[in-house]
Order: C-alpha cells, then sequence, then structure tokens
C-alpha cells in the first residue's frame, strides 16, 4: 500500500511541518517543515525513532545575501516509482528503483529591496533503504550565473553512536586509514562517511550524480550537528552555474545492519540511464601489469637502466596473461614525461610519444594476436591543463590500437591540480575533489566514450554512481589501496579492508589491486595479510576489472592459488551481503553471471574469527560442490605462517551451515558448483 503523508500550512509558525512522505514500506519518513524565521528544515525518522533530528537547508552566495531564511513554502507535489532496470555490468544484474517522492517548492525575495522571487525546489525521494534529496534551481531572474560560496545542508544525527571515516581538507586526499570514533570526535570527513547508532541503525552519508558541481564534505559543527561543506575553487564562488540547475543527490542510506548497509542501490538509482546507448564494448576484465615491480622499486617509471615499460619485459608479461587467461596488460612508464620531478608537475608528460625501447605499435598487435590487450596508462601528475589539450589525440591513438582501457592518474598533493586559467599562459590551482576537477573526470570520460575507451581513474573524484549513466567509468582508486602493503608506514592494517568495504565501497566500483602472494612489498616487507585473504579481496572487493598485481614468476610459484584468479569471475548477477561488522570482518556471496556459479568471500580484522556461513542464499534443492581455501591452521599474518593455506572440497545445500576458521588478518574464498 502506498503511504503518502502531505500537509499544507500557508502561514507556518515555530517549526511547523508543511508535507512529509514515507518510503513505499511505510517504515521511513522525511518531513518537511518551516520555522519562524522562514528557514526551512527536514527530518527523519524509522519507524517512528527519530534518525535525522530537524537539520536546516540553504545556500551562501558570493553576489548575493544567503538563501537561507525568509523563506516561503509554495507549494508541494508527490510522485511514485516501482519499477526496475539492468546495468550492462556489476554487482548485481537487475536494480529495483522503488520509492515515493515529494517536491517542496519554496521561495525568497532575495533581501529587503527585492522585488522579484527566488524560486527553489527541494526533491526528496524515500527508499525502503534510505533517503536522497537535491536542490534545484532555474535560471537567474537577471540571467546571471549562480554563484555559490556554499552549502549550508545540515544532518543533525539524532542518537549517540560510533563513526568510521577519513579527513577531508587534508594533502593525501582520500588515501588515509579509517578513524573510528563517537559521532561528536568527526571533525571534517569525506563521504561516504558511516555511522552506527546507538538503537543499531546503521547509516551512511554520502551524494549521488555529483555533476558540474563541487564535492561534498561533512564538517561537524557541534555535538552530533554536521554540515555540508564543497571542496574549495581558485575563484570566489566553490559552485558557479548559469541557467536551470540541480544540485548532487545528498544521500542517507538506513540499515538495521552493515550487511543491508552494503546491499543498498540507493546511488545507483539516484543517477540518470546510460547516455552511451551500445555499451557492448565494455567488458569486465582481470589484468596483470608493469606496475607492482616499480612499488618495489626494482623497476622504474623513468627512463634508464631500471626502466620497467620495455617491449621485452611487456612481452613478457603478454605472453604470461595469455598463458593464464587474463585479458589486459597495464603498462605504466611508457610514454614521455617520467624523467624528472613529475609528481605534481605534469609539465613535460607527453601522451602519444613513447620512449625508445617501448614500441606500442608492436606490442598492441602482438598483445592482440594472443588475445590479450594493452591497457593504457595516462598519468597527468595533476596537470590537466597539459593533459585536455593532448586528450583526444591520446584516446584516438588507444582507439586506433585497439587499446580500450585506460588507467588515468593525478599524483599531487589535494590543492595541487594544474588547471587551465582564463588566458592560455595562466595556470590555475584546483583541488581533487572541486568543481573544475569535477568536469574534468566527465570530459575524460565522455571523449574516451567517443573513441570505445573505458576509464579507471586513480587520485579520482569519489565514485557517486555516474556508472549507470557512463558505463565506460568502470573503477576508480579513491581509496589507500595495495601499494599500501608495498611501502606504507603503517601500510594498511587487517582492518583497512572490512572497514572500507562498509564505507568507501558502498559508493561504488574500487581498483584496489589484489593478487601479491609473494606477501612482500619494498625491501622484502611483509603484507599485513595471509594468503587465502588475497583470493578473498576478489570477492568482497568489487570492480568489474580486477588485477593480479604481483610479478609474474610469484604468481606462477602458487598454481593453485592462480588457478583461482583464472576461474573468479568479475561479473555478477546477484550480491548477496552474508553477514559483517565495520572494521570487524565481512563476508559476501556473488553468482558468477555467466553460470550457475556462486562465489564467496570473507575477511576478518587482526583477530581470528570462527563463523557459520549460511547457504540459505542458495536455490531450494540444488546440490553445490564448494571448493574452499582458507587459512590453514597455523595461518597468521603477524608470523612466517602467513602462506599457510587449505584447500579442500565439501558436499552443501541450501539447508546447511558452513563453519570456517579466519586466521588474524586472514581470510576464505569459495566456489560453488553445481553438483553433476
Amino acid at each position: 500500500m502506498l503511504l503518502l503523508i502531505v500537509a499544507f500550512l500557508s502561514t507556518p509558525a515555530l517549526a511547523e511541518d508543511i508535507a512529509s512522505i514515507a518510503s513505499p514500506n511505510g517504515q521511513i519518513t522525511v518531513s518537511v517543515m518551516i520555522n519562524g524565521e522562514g528557514r526551512v528544515q527536514y527530518a527523519v525518522a524509522k519507524d517512528g525513532a527519530a534518525i535525522i533530528a530537524p537539520s536546516q537547508m540553504g545556500f551562501q552566495f558570493t553576489d548575493a545575501i544567503p538563501m537561507a531564511r525568509g523563506l516561503v513554502f509554495d507549494s508541494a507535489e508527490t510522485n511514485t516509482v516501482d519499477t526496475q532496470w539492468d546495468l550492462p555490468w556489476g554487482e548485481r544484474t537487475t536494480v529495483v528503483d522503488r520509492h515515493n517522492e515529494l517536491a517542496v517548492k519554496v521561495h525568497d525575495m532575495g533581501g529587503d529591496k527585492a522585488t522579484t522571487k527566488r524560486p527553489m525546489t527541494i526533491r526528496f525521494r524515500v527508499f525502503d533503504d534510505g533517503v536522497g534529496f537535491r536542490y534545484e534551481f532555474p535560471a537567474r531572474a537577471d540571467g546571471k550565473a549562480w554563484n555559490i560560496a556554499d552549502e549550508n545542508t545540515e544532518f543533525v544525527i539524532a542518537q549517540e553512536g560510533t563513526s568510521w571515516w577519513t579527513p577531508a581538507g587534508d594533502w593525501n586526499r582520500y588515501e588515509y586509514l579509517y578513524h573510528e570514533t563517537s559521532i561528536d570526535s568527526v571533525s571534517s570527513a569525506h563521504t561516504p562517511i558511516t555511522m552506527k547508532l546507538a538503537d543499531g541503525t546503521h547509516l551512511s552519508f554520502h551524494e549521488a550524480a555529483l555533476v558540474d558541481y563541487s564535492g561534498m564534505w561533512l564538517k561537524r559543527i557541534e555535538g552530533r550537528r554536521f554540515r555540508s561543506t564543497l571542496a574549495p575553487s581558485s575563484r570566489d564562488a566553490r559552485v558557479t552555474r548559469t541557467g536551470a540547475f540541480n544540485t548532487p543527490w545528498r544521500t542517507i542510506r538506513i540499515a538495521d545492519d552493515a550487511a543491508k548497509l552494503y546491499d543498498s542501490d540507493l546511488e545507483l538509482n539516484l543517477n540518470e540511464p546510460n547516455k552511451l546507448g551500445d555499451v557492448s564494448w565494455v567488458e569486465p576484465f582481470k589484468y596483470i601489469g608493469i606496475w607492482w615491480e616499480m612499488h618495489l622499486d626494482t623497476a622504474s617509471w623513468a627512463s634508464g637502466e631500471k626502466h620497467g615499460a620495455t617491449t621485452a619485459n611487456t612481452k613478457r608479461y603478454i605472453d604470461f596473461a595469455a598463458k593464464h587467461g587474463f585479458r589486459g596488460v597495464l603498462v605504466e612508464g611508457w610514454n614521455k614525461g617520467w624523467d624528472g620531478d613529475w609528481f605534481g608537475n605534469g609539465r613535460d608528460y607527453s601522451f602519444t610519444e613513447t620512449y625508445p625501447d617501448f614500441d606500442i605499435e608492436w606490442l598492441a598487435d602482438y598483445a592482440r594476436k594472443k588475445g590479450v590487450r594493452l591497457i593504457g596508462h595516462h598519468e597527468t601528475g595533476g596537470n590537466i591543463k597539459v593533459y585536455e589539450a593532448q586528450l583526444d589525440d591520446a584516446m584516438a591513438l588507444y582507439e586506433r590500437l585497439g587499446i580500450d582501457a585506460v588507467k588515468t592518474g593525478y599524483v599531487a598533493d589535494a590543492g595541487g591540480i594544474i588547471a587551465p586559467g582564463d588566458s592560455a599562459d595562466e595556470e590555475r590551482f584546483e583541488w581533487h575533489d572541486g568543481q573544475t576537477m569535477v568536469r574534468h573526470h566527465l570530459k575524460v570520460v565522455e571523449t574516451a566514450a567517443k573513441h570505445k575507451v573505458a576509464v579507471n581513474p586513480h587520485e579520482p573524484i569519489k565514485d557517486t554512481g555516474l556508472r549507470r549513466t557512463y558505463p565506460n567509468w568502470v573503477s576508480r582508486e579513491g581509496a589507500r589501496g595495495m601499494e599500501y602493503q608495498a611501502w606504507g608506514e603503517p601500510g594498511n592494517g587487517p582492518d583497512h579492508v572490512p572497514t572500507m568495504i562498509f564505507t568507501r565501497m558502498l559508493s561504488g566500483p574500487m581498483d584496489y589491486t589484489p593478487g601479491v602472494f609473494s606477501l612482500k612489498g619494498r625491501g622484502g616487507r611483509d603484507l599485513e595479510s595471509t594468503l587465502a585473504r588475497q583470493l578473498a579481496l576478489y570477492v568482497v572487493v568489487y570492480s568489474p576489472i580486477q588485477m593480479a598485481a604481483d610479478l609474474p614468476e610469484n604468481l606462477a610459484k602458487y598454481p593453485k592459488e592462480l588457478a583461482f584468479l583464472e576461474q573468479v569471475p568479475v561479473d555478477w548477477s546477484e550480491t548477496r551481503t552474508l553477514a559483517g561488522e565495520v572494521g570487524d570482518y565481512a563476508v559476501i556471496a556473488r553468482k558468477d553471471k555467466a553460470s550457475a556459479d556462486w562465489y564467496i568471500g570473507g575477511v576478518t580484522d587482526e583477530e581470528a574469527r570462527d563463523i557459520s556461513v549460511d547457504m540459505s542464499f542458495l536455490p531450494e534443492g540444488a546440490d553445490y560442490v564448494a571448493t574452499i581455501w582458507r587459512d590453514g591452521d597455523k595461518a597468521d599474518y603477524r608470523t612466517a605462517a602467513r602462506h599457510d593455506i587449505e584447500m579442500e572440497n565439501r558436499n552443501v545445500t541450501t539447508k546447511d551451515k558452513l563453519p570456517l576458521r579466519i586466521a588474524p588478518g586472514g581470510g576464505f574464498a569459495i566456489r560453488l558448483t553445481p553438483a553433476r
């Protein structure tokens, strides 16, 4: 039964409701009100208990008075949607979109002497697993641009609880270990930020459809009161838009537990459908590459004796990929510009000229004949002025050579992006998540799509579900990846992945680059992982492109584990999070899109864990053979036994609960094949 509750008051008094709406199942409600100062507020409740206490909404401008007080209610409209749509690739084939919508129209006069109304619509969509809302602005009456100094959307958390977050506005972009603190101890945080309230309710705050706007940070004002703040700009306004426009959706996932939080499709549903048309050329794949050896410091991106991207070395990787079924070979350091100081500079990069010892024409042809594709690489050093000037030529080169995927990079400190200015000679310095970079990333994705190239940015703008609209935006980094295991001090501790699954991974795919079977980093540094955990990462950390990061000779030393990499899919028809707690552990099951097989992965933190894997998600009456790669009895990420691994087969049905032990810093991977 559709539950819509809408009330109208022509003259609101002190914080009286002007409209309310409920989720399709009636459990989540959103109330909108205007207080005595004419400030619009909203509140969210679940099963009658407050989740978000009354929270203010509004904007500041650089050339107009704030749009915050003196707002007048005009009207409210409702709608309901119950449909479904298909992903061309992803965690599942079909996404259900079921929500109720409320559009609240308000206006102010723009100041005491103003005679023209400033209208604004606030649109809410309420799902059974959360809420999204955005602001919709018409074109300004005077024809000028909207120059937003900041957006003042507040989130007042109604209960005490725990939060997992990374700092916003610091030099290392999104690449920090997660803080676990009380909600009232957060400072400024990137999104997604995850919270567990006193009553057990789990929340995740993020945004969807970040287009031509600045990324949102959450800044704690006092107590449990948070306010949005937009990533800075080199110009006065953090966002400048001409004509009518919509902000990104501000999203709140709401779930009873961590597992349900991960399984939500809230942000995807708030994005527009595919704009690219036929995207059958976007293929999920596994790859290896000339990359880990640079992080080990046994090879270099720069030319010279240690140069990794040579024709001979790349041929070696292609041969290994062809033998073991890897579709792609990533090559970093192939193009001119790596010599000298490229970090945060990028002025010398060419994206079409190779070093003399790298024959890209021959290698692309050689790879193609062996059923393998080169994966392009465009490191910019954070210099988008240089990159954009060559962008179309660079993508055209890849199209001609049959290179249909590219990894881009923006290695520079936050605030150090070099962007074009108002003249040919001018440079402006921007943030990785400001409006300039939001526009830039979309320009790269759209240009790549013209040449049928998929894009995987590192040091990226955060994922906000735009892969639905632009399916060639296949993955990205946006958190501490495997390279920190090679040289990080500290590295990624065992709690990093089970925290990241319920924080960063809520935003979308991540190119985490697992598969380091040697468990060794630079100078022999031990990785905080068991061998079985490296296999589990292919299931629990989702990406439609998955790297086997270790050197080919190291992968070859572990034939049984390498066989798992040859088998494990990268495209799924279903995903079920079976169990988990933020920062502690996660168990996720995924069904292969191309067969009847299921895969299950599990990881834990630094604590050993005995778990029971409930098989009730399997089809009723079906029998399966479970091939299990699990930690051995002696396995422990802290000892020389981190490589201890057991492989076994068991018969299971939907009625079984499979007992497994996960070692400290460990994991397991299971392949479930229908019994014959």
